[in-house]
């Protein structure tokens, strides 16, 4: 995206970060336990679905670690992992409110979609924006700071009027 006039990371949240960690804690233990009590070597099996599944959680948290918010005179870019991507063009967006991402609404965190038909990117319960564009459902992402992503939204979205009246 070409002249970012705004940029901004917003890490996974702490709740996300504890279930991952309790998992991992829990399937380590299970391997351990298998390993001490000298199952495993009956069943070398289990050496391999643990570790594939130590694996795979790891890839799943590495992916969704955060997400990435890209702002130019073209557009909004939000990027969740490798294969959550949105981009939405100035012209598209009607209008951008300050909300909060809770679990009643998505019910978790992640890609998800909400009661209210809306499409979220969070990585927590907290602080998000919400886009509503012309075309589409709405669409909500964490921010550390949505005020600021609606103001500069809306200061982009007067001057790009105030030169096609000129």
């Amino acid at each position: 995206m070409r002249g970012v006039v705004f940029r901004e990371w917003v890490p996974a949240g702490y709740l996300a970060k504890a279930i991952v960690a309790f998992t991992l804690l829990g399937v380590s233990c299970i391997l351990s336990i298998t390993i001490v009590t000298g199952f495993v070597f009956q069943s070398p099996l289990w050496i391999f679905v643990s570790a594939f599944v130590i694996a795979f959680l790891l890839l799943l948290f590495w992916n969704y670690r955060g997400i990435q918010i890209q702002m130019s005179k073209e557009g909004l870019s939000v990027n969740y992992g490798v294969f959550n991507r949105k981009s939405i063009a100035l012209n598209d967006i009607v209008s951008c409110e300050a909300t909060k991402a809770s679990f009643r609404r998505y019910g978790g965190v992640g890609v998800r979609l909400g009661l209210d038909g809306s499409w979220a990117y969070t990585t927590s319960f907290g602080d998000a924006v919400k886009i509503r564009r012309k075309k589409g459902r709405p669409f909500v992402f964490s921010t550390s700071d949505p005020e600021k992503i609606c103001k500069i939204i809306t200061h982009m979205k007067k001057a790009q009027a105030s030169q096609i009246l000129r």
